[in-house]
């Protein structure tokens, strides 16, 4: 009888053995499966591709008939002081908005002893936080302007083609601050309000 007991008893271990392995292997499993999908949606790879989720927060293009979210108070959609503006249907599709530097710019030309002064203005179709931000960082931005002045040779200073690749180099210049100030240039545009050559 006693070797009956003896051989009874490793079987029931091994059944008990076995289930517990099965559990085991299956849980061990499940949690390997989670780990992976977690990392997989982590990673991007799975889950929602919203764009819009995953981008930050940027100025975006303003349509012409659009309301700017970041308008300054008593500009755009507030037009107490006279009629409503209505926007012609050829040109861009966007609004334009634009930024007057008060103070005009005075430099030496590069390798030179003419002297030039400008006025400048910059436009920009994005939302209103483009203009906010240049006021924002106007001094580093001027700072980038007169530089770029500085650079410019005489001969640029006299001729169409030169001046437009000025208004290209400013207008590099200003995004240029903007994105390391802000994360976002948005400057389309630079306009000479004044241009003198000395």
């Amino acid at each position: 009888m006693s070797k009956t007991k003896d051989t009874d008893k490793p079987a029931e271990g091994k059944a008990k053995g076995g289930k517990l392995k099965l559990v085991v292997g299956a849980v061990a499993l499940l949690g390997a499966g989670a780990g992976g999908a977690y990392g997989a949606v982590a990673a991007g790879l799975l889950g929602s591709h919203d764009e819009g989720a995953q981008q930050p927060d940027v100025p975006q293009l303003i349509g012409k008939d659009d309301e700017d979210p970041y308008a300054p108070a008593g500009g755009e959609g507030e037009h107490a002081e006279g009629p409503e503006v209505v926007h012609g249907e050829g040109g861009s599709e966007y609004r334009t908005a634009y930024y007057t530097f008060e103070e005009g710019f005075t430099s030496n030309l590069a390798d030179s002893p003419g002297l030039l002064q400008v006025s400048l203005a910059a436009s920009t179709h994005y939302d209103g936080r483009v203009i906010q931000w240049m006021g924002e960082h106007e001094l580093a931005i001027r700072s980038a302007i007169l530089v770029e002045l500085a650079n410019t040779p005489e001969d640029d200073a006299y001729t169409v083609e030169g001046k437009e690749r000025l208004k290209q180099r400013l207008v590099a210049a200003i995004n240029r601050v903007l994105e390391e100030e802000e994360g976002f240039g948005g400057v389309d545009a630079v306009y000479f309000q004044g241009f003198i050559v000395q």
